[in-house]
């Protein structure tokens, strides 16, 4: 089985797309987790508050 020129640049093609696909995915995927680290701060001092001001009955 011999593979033509024609067969190696579909094969190098279609890895070039899927690298594509994974670059972009791990792109969103860093995004999404950044936004959701940020929040878990702010959520953390929520929290925070919220049993505070139980503990005084200020709720």
């Amino acid at each position: 089985m011999a593979l033509d020129v024609d067969d190696l640049l579909k094969l190098v093609l279609v890895l070039v797309a899927v690298w594509l696909v994974l670059e972009i995915l791990e792109g969103i995927v860093g995004i999404a987790l950044g936004v959701v680290g940020s929040l878990g701060g702010i959520l953390g001092v929520a929290v925070i508050v919220l049993i505070v001001l139980w503990l005084t009955d200020r709720i």
